[in-house]
């Protein structure tokens, strides 16, 4: 990952339970919890595979995140909430397209923001590099995370049959043109 993208800060809304340990980045109940974004370094691989694990069934491997910030049109950005790492999206910027191959947010902080905020930060980059669509697959029982890149403009393009290689699930293609 290259330093090139900004960390920006990002106000998210907390949820009104009572906030688990480390949970909050000055340890007391906010109403609002402050979001950072940084280009994901090899070093936080092991954070990165505490949600990982968290989020999917079928998570890819520690090697496959190495690799994939080894390659050049890669990028990754994390999302921070003080110092603990709360999400991630992995994407690549080829031939003027940005193509989502990953994005995840700690069980703690989903139904947050935290999600959005990444796919902001994600959409902002596509536009300063005068990209002109962005393209994810998403599984199809994935309703909760559909009906959030919809929100965003996201529109279904196909079904790609037996798609993810772990269980045979078909998923969505869905594209935003900017």
């Amino acid at each position: 990952m290259r330093p090139d993208i900004k960390a920006k800060p990002e106000t998210v809304e907390s949820s009104d339970e009572e906030p688990r340990e480390n949970e909050c980045p000055r340890g007391s109940p906010v109403s609002e919890t402050v979001i950072d974004f940084r280009p994901m370094l090899p070093s936080d691989v092991e954070w990165v595979m505490e949600i990982e694990r968290a989020s999917f069934p079928y998570p890819w491997s520690q090697a496959f995140f190495y690799q994939e910030l080894k390659v050049s049109c890669a990028r990754a950005v994390l999302a921070l909430a003080g110092q603990r790492a709360i999400g991630y999206v992995i994407y690549w910027l080829v031939s003027g397209e940005i193509d989502i191959h990953n994005l995840a947010v700690h069980p703690r902080y989903r139904r947050r923001g935290v999600a959005r905020a990444l796919l902001r930060s994600v959409i902002g980059d596509a536009k300063v590099r005068g990209a002109g669509r962005i393209t994810l697959e998403v599984r199809k029982s994935n309703t909760g995370a559909q009906d959030l890149y919809r929100s965003l403009g996201f529109a279904e393009q196909g079904v790609r049959k037996g798609y993810y290689s772990d269980d045979g699930e078909d998923a969505l293609a869905m594209a935003l043109d900017l």
